[in-house]
């Protein structure tokens, strides 16, 4: 099962190599990552998307707490969240096309963030199912490059019993 984590860390010299350490260490796979800072000095937040069984993702988030450096650990994965990723996606598109691969862009909500007499340049954002679902109509016209940041996830304010 896919697990996003939400980890605030003292933003000093080696914490994530600790912290991807933790999960390399024990074969598990990190299918994203996302670091930034935070409004608080010296505070940054980590976003790492997972897979594993409720177990595993358990003794992950016990040895999380167990480094220093590590401020706080949240599995979002249960609760409600807001969860984005941007994408950056050169697509061909020439005079014939240019229209129609513009109306799924403004369709989708993209922008268009370069432009050259072939090809288009669309800055992406959403969740996973919509960026699949961009990717999958603009493919036809053929994808020359194509940059995918990972997720970030924020808990909702309103947390509604289920």
């Amino acid at each position: 099962m896919r697990h996003v984590l939400s980890i605030l860390v003292e933003n000093e010299p080696g914490v994530l190599s600790r912290v991807v350490g933790l999960f390399s260490g024990r074969g598990f796979n990190i299918e994203s990552l996302n670091v930034g800072p935070t409004l608080e000095m010296g505070v940054s937040h980590i976003t790492i998307c997972t897979s594993g069984d409720e177990q595993i993702i358990e003794q992950i988030m016990k040895q999380l707490h167990k480094l220093i450096t590590v401020i706080k650990v949240v599995d979002l994965t249960h609760l409600q969240a807001v969860e984005r990723e941007i994408v950056l996606m050169k697509v061909g598109a020439e005079d014939a096309k240019r229209a129609e691969v513009l109306r799924i862009a403004d369709i989708f909500r993209c922008k268009v963030v370069d432009v050259s007499p072939d090809e288009l340049t669309l800055e992406i954002t959403g969740d996973q199912g919509k960026i699949k679902a961009v990717v999958a109509l603009l493919q036809r016209f053929g994808v020359k490059e194509f940059i995918r940041a990972g997720t970030v996830a924020m808990r909702r304010s309103m947390q509604l019993a289920d």
